[in-house]
């Protein structure tokens, strides 16, 4: 046995009995919490292919019971879904997009310490934070700009959110050395370039995490469509699935007592298949990014 083998082997065995304690609490409470997070997604995507009277009833906690795909069926019968899916997805990779070419490089400006008039402009931003026109004015603005019925609503205003630009400000103050500018400016590297070469391939960790608070933002945003949308086609999928949910809950509501069971259990399973056909896009790509996002966190710790 090689010389460190022998003292790791002596490491292990000499192991403090209140640290095995303490890791074995730590990791107790680690699985107990993963199941408080983990169980309510779980018994939603059980309850949605389970009968509705046996969810309502309890006797769905582990396993489906009954088998059906019933909710699924009449949620994807209905046309508008596709139409929906279509237009938030479009939505989601517009508005995103728009969102990354203003609030980076408004970031790295507002980050550059030579830039005088950053805390002015800074002040202003943070200003919109605290106070705003209220939804009338809003509304009022929306209206005179020509884009109440228009895809580019969801789009164009509102394009930079505050906090994030605060997130990525921070991040390029703490973790881009001003050296890394000093030294591409003997090279000739102007700040746009110097931007776009230098800063975005080191800042990957800020622009993920950024990233998804946008798309998970615009993909269960449903209050624009609500208030400036008037043309069905241009719905995005989140007031689709509204429409559709409110619409089942009346046809429960105005059954007969013979129909009522059945028109109910029809409504709660088009509920729950509406939950999980919301959510499953943003479930796949969030594994993706998930290595991102702790540092994200960590950067929006600190606003400096």
């Amino acid at each position: 046995m090689s010389k460190n083998s022998r003292k790791a082997s002596n490491k292990i065995k000499t192991r403090n009995p209140a640290d095995i304690a303490f890791n074995i609490f730590i990791v107790a409470i680690s699985i107990l919490i993963f199941i408080i997070i983990a169980y309510p997604l779980y018994f939603v995507i059980i309850a949605s292919i389970s009968n509705s009277n046996m969810v309502a009833q309890g006797q769905v906690v582990l396993l489906p019971k009954d088998i059906n795909f019933f909710g699924y069926e009449k949620v994807f019968e209905d046309s508008r879904i596709w139409t929906g899916y279509k237009n938030t997805i479009i939505y989601t990779v517009l508005g995103t997009t728009v969102n990354m070419m203003a609030t980076l490089p408004a970031a790295y400006v507002v980050s550059r310490r030579d830039f005088k008039p950053r805390k002015i402009i800074m002040f202003f931003f943070t200003f919109t934070m605290f106070f705003n026109g209220g939804l009338i004015p809003t509304y009022m603005l929306i209206k005179n700009v020509k884009l109440i019925d228009s895809p580019l609503v969801f789009i164009i205003p509102f394009c930079v959110n505050v906090y994030n630009l605060i997130i990525t400000r921070t991040f390029f103050e703490t973790s881009i050395p001003n050296e890394l500018y000093e030294a591409a400016q003997l090279d000739g590297c102007s700040h746009f370039k110097y931007f776009l070469q230098i800063v975005l391939p080191l800042s990957k960790a800020v622009v993920s995490v950024i990233a998804l608070y946008y798309t998970v933002g615009h993909w269960n945003d449903f209050f624009t469509g609500l208030m400036y949308i008037r043309t069905t086609d241009m719905q995005p999928l989140q007031n689709v699935l509204r429409n559709i949910l409110i619409s089942n809950q009346v046809f429960a509501s105005g059954a007969g007592s013979v129909g009522a069971g059945y028109a109910q259990q029809y409504a709660d399973q088009v509920k729950y298949a509406i939950i999980i056909v919301s959510t499953l896009p943003i479930l796949v790509i969030y594994p993706f990014i998930q290595k991102y996002f702790d540092k994200g966190v960590m950067i929006g710790a600190i606003k400096g």
